[in-house]
């Protein structure tokens, strides 16, 4: 289980030029995260952040790049990852503890895949979340032939992550200019 704290920490997941590159309004969701971030810097609240490496985004290629406009500072931990939950094999949960993180504020990229299942894990830890609902965001999908706009992706993505519930545990949906960076 999550430490039991109040301490903050801002997740920006995959936010990579090859990930966005088909991604709805990919421009404004990075001024977006861009934002959120510069809210946590000022107010001394974590941020960490998170990028896929796999055959489509080899480590150091360009398409593995975050997008232009963000950047980590040299104390905010990058976490590599080759599933879509975050936690899975990762240092993120290590990360977390060393900050005593009890309360995850969550954006990215794509909202259907690594957003959603890594805020479907930290539920599982315990942690309390927030899910950025305008700095997040996907491309538009297709499965068994039924194509899917990312607008419904995202409005399900909401109404999915916004309704689930665990024991003491309940997410939140915000704006990146109003959701609380510190309880």
């Amino acid at each position: 289980m999550a430490m039991s704290t109040s301490a903050t920490a801002v997740l920006v997941i995959d936010m990579q030029v090859g990930v966005l590159e088909t991604c709805l309004d990919a421009a404004g969701v990075t001024r977006r995260v861009a934002a959120l971030v510069e809210r946590a810097r000022a107010g001394s609240v974590p941020v960490i952040w998170v990028q896929h490496v796999d055959a489509d985004l080899p480590h150091g290629s360009p398409a593995w790049q975050l997008a232009p406009g963000l950047a980590p500072r040299p104390d905010e931990p990058v976490v590599g990852k080759s599933f879509s939950d975050a936690f899975a094999g990762t240092t993120l949960r290590a990360e977390l503890d060393a900050r005593g993180v009890g309360r995850l504020v969550c954006a990215g990229a794509q909202s259907d895949y690594c957003v959603g299942a890594t805020l479907q894990r930290a539920a599982v830890e315990g942690y309390a979340i927030a899910l950025v609902a305008d700095a997040h965001t996907t491309e538009d999908a297709c499965f068994a032939g039924v194509t899917i706009d990312a607008r419904q992706i995202i409005a399900h993505t909401h109404r999915t992550l916004g309704s689930l519930r665990r024991p003491g545990v309940e997410v939140e949906l915000a704006t990146h200019d109003t959701v609380a960076l510190k309880l």
